[in-house]
């Protein structure tokens, strides 16, 4: 790929990374590699299009404000912006990705992280990504990032019959995310890298733990382990 221009402080945060050699390396995704809130976007974007039933856009617009009030939990939360699109094909669910992503997601992207998973992936490293997003969105997402499909752990429903089921398969969130590292993985990363209190148990994981762009919470917890702190340019 061809690499953008990055400041000095991006370029010596790659290469402390590929000093190391990482051979297993997991991504969050949301604040971790782009700054958008990939799951809430997506919610949004839909209902303003009208992809959605207006009363199930009604129901998860409420659901939503108790969420931020702290009413309903992050693991209900995430799943029900899943399970909403029960009966949809999920051929229809790739293709509205498909247009998400480039209008919401790729202008908000770090553009050292999308360079430094491209070089790992050039060493040989083996990528992953995890998020309590969807996985259609997901597996969009970090396309450019050089992650496949198949190396994407995320928030979703059964859809062997090319429909989307109405119950969560996987919910990759909080303790969650180490937990589905050790199933789907099953190896010990060498890196992780994440931004909030829900990357907390994968982090802990990591032979090498990276907090980038960390909410206030991760980045006190991350100064007391000691982990790598970084704060992507322009964020």
């Amino acid at each position: 790929m061809n690499s953008p221009a990055l400041a000095p402080a991006a370029q010596q945060f790659i290469q402390s990374v590929l000093d190391k050699k990482p051979q297993l390396a997991v991504f969050d995704c949301d604040g971790t590699l782009w700054q958008a809130d990939s799951g809430e976007q997506f919610m949004n974007w839909e209902i303003e299009r009208g992809l959605l039933p207006p009363e199930i856009a009604r129901a998860l617009t409420a659901r939503y404000e108790l969420y931020r009030r702290g009413e309903v939990g992050e693991d209900d939360m995430c799943g029900e912006m899943v399970t909403i699109h029960e009966g949809i094909s999920y051929a229809s669910l790739m293709e509205a990705a498909r247009n998400f992503i480039p209008e919401v997601i790729t202008p908000g992207v770090f553009p050292e992280m999308q360079v430094l998973t491209n070089k790992l992936r050039e060493c040989g490293c083996d990528l992953w990504a995890i998020s309590s997003t969807n996985d259609w969105v997901v597996r969009e997402g970090v396309k450019p990032y050089g992650i496949p499909g198949d190396h994407v752990i995320a928030a979703c429903v059964d859809t062997s019959t090319g429909i989307a089921g109405g119950k969560i398969v996987r919910m990759p969130s909080g303790e969650g995310k180490a937990i589905a590292i050790r199933e789907v993985i099953q190896r010990i990363p060498d890196a992780v890298f994440g931004n909030s209190k829900w990357d907390v148990a994968m982090l802990e994981l990591a032979r090498h733990a990276y907090a980038i762009n960390p909410n206030p919470d991760l980045e006190a917890l991350a100064e007391q382990r000691g982990w790598t702190i970084y704060k992507p340019a322009g964020n």
